[in-house]
This record gives structure tokens, C-alpha cells and sequence, in this order.
């Protein structure tokens, strides 16, 4: 597995005759969620969405589907208001064709996941579509998958996606309390001694596989007349935005 990220299945780079190939082979989108907020002063503030978005691109790559762009509202946000935002956008992309919708947080906290589930609750109640909401490694973690924050697997991760992102010297020499206090904000093993291109690209492929067998495990779960495109074509007349 390398690094470099396939725009043929990511949503906003498809042309409609891909989306619409996409959705007949395989009717599974993924939905990448995290947010805005301090990883240490080596890493970029958007890393989980980042980290989540591009482990699931390697997943489309491999099993099929497409990946939605990342969405960067959280739980922090009022959930009377942001559930029903996403119960929205989960129908519409339901609408559209897809069979099975996996939200995928990078931002490892329970309360984010429960977002993700509560939004698709109304959508796959019906039975005619599956869903879930995942952290990224909630199905591969072990010795070689797991997370933490900005500490050896955010930052092995970041170093095999996107190491121009990375900049260890903002670390410097000093002891770091490893615990989230400022002024380092990092929970975990210290990334200086533990993080490597080799350890992210490891957590990457684990990850990334196992939720390509999730997809086809909920995809499976349906009834079969429930496993196909939603709709004729996309084309106007049938389809026009999500």
C-alpha cells in the first residue's frame, strides 16, 4: 500500500458517470467526520478528518465505494440541531442510490460516534438500507491498530499520509507529560520515540480492511432486492445534488 490518495473515488472529483458506476458495483459511501482542534505543535489541526478521510479513501480503493468529503461539525455542537443536519444528509445519499452509509470519526471520544448513529437511525429503519458509525480503527484495534491523541498513532499515521504535515523539530528536547496537559496537548506514547511512516502505514492497512469487510458484511445484510442503486441514473430528471 503507498500513500498517494485516488481522486476516482472521492466524491467531489467524480464526474457523474463515475458516481453513477460507483454506486452499481458497489453502493456503500463513507462519511468521514472530525474536527478543528489542537494535536500537539507537530501535527496539523485538521488531523482527524484528515486521518479518517484518507484511511477510507485506501478503503475504497480496495473494496469499492465512494467517500463523501469530510465533515468537520462534532459533538460539540448543539445536538438538537446537528443530528437532524446529518439524519439529512444520510437520507439523501441514501436517495441517491447508496445501500449502506459508514460514518467514520477520527476523533476518538464515544459521544461522537453516538452523533453518527443517532443521524442514521431514521434513515435505516426501514430496513431498505444499513449503516454504522465507526471510530477508524474501532474494527482493527489491537498492537498494530489503535489511536491516541497526537502521540505515536496520529503522528505515524500523519507521517505515511502527509509528511510535509509533520514537523517533529516543533517538539524540541524537553520531557513532554504525556497526559493532554498544556503546553503539549498530547495523550499517549511520546511520537518522538514510537512514531514511524512504517507503524501508520501498518494502522492504515488494517484499518482501512477492516472496514471494507464491514461494508460488504452490512451491503450482505440487507435483503437482496434492498443491495442495488437506489435509482435509475444519475442524471437530471433522477438526481441533481446531495
Amino acid at each position: 500500500m503507498d500513500n498517494k490518495l485516488s481522486r476516482d473515488v472521492q466524491m467531489q472529483f467524480m464526474r457523474p458517470g463515475q458516481l453513477d458506476s460507483a454506486i452499481r458495483d458497489f453502493p456503500v459511501v463513507y462519511v468521514p467526520f472530525g474536527l478543528i482542534e489542537w494535536h500537539g505543535k507537530h501535527l496539523p489541526l485538521g488531523n482527524d478528518a484528515i486521518k479518517a478521510h484518507a484511511i477510507l479513501v485506501k478503503c475504497a480503493e480496495e473494496f469499492g465505494g465512494v467517500v463523501y468529503p469530510p465533515q468537520w461539525l462534532h459533538n460539540g455542537f448543539n445536538q438538537d440541531h446537528l443530528v437532524p443536519i446529518y439524519t439529512e444528509l444520510f437520507e439523501r445519499l441514501k436517495r441517491t442510490g447508496f445501500r449502506v452509509i459508514i460514518g467514520v470519526s477520527g476523533h476518538n471520544v464515544k459521544e461522537q460516534i453516538h452523533m453518527i448513529n443517532n443521524a442514521l437511525k431514521p434513515v435505516i429503519a426501514d430496513g431498505t438500507a444499513a449503516g454504522i458509525g465507526l471510530w477508524e480503527m474501532t474494527l482493527s484495534q489491537g498492537e498494530e491498530s489503535n489511536s491516541d491523541h497526537a502521540a505515536k498513532w496520529e503522528t505515524s499515521n500523519m507521517m505515511f499520509f502527509y509528511p510535509d504535515r509533520v514537523d517533529m523539530s516543533e517538539l524540541g528536547n524537553e520531557e513532554i507529560i504525556l497526559d493532554m496537559r498544556a503546553p503539549w496537548g498530547i495523550g499517549g506514547l511520546d511520537p518522538r520515540t514510537h512514531a514511524s511512516v512504517e507503524v501508520g502505514k501498518r494502522n492504515v492497512e488494517l484499518a482501512s480492511k477492516a472496514i471494507g469487510e464491514k461494508a460488504r458484511e452490512l451491503l450482505n445484510s440487507l435483503r437482496p432486492e434492498n443491495r442495488s442503486m437506489g435509482i435509475e441514473k444519475i442524471e437530471p430528471g433522477h438526481w441533481w445534488l446531495i
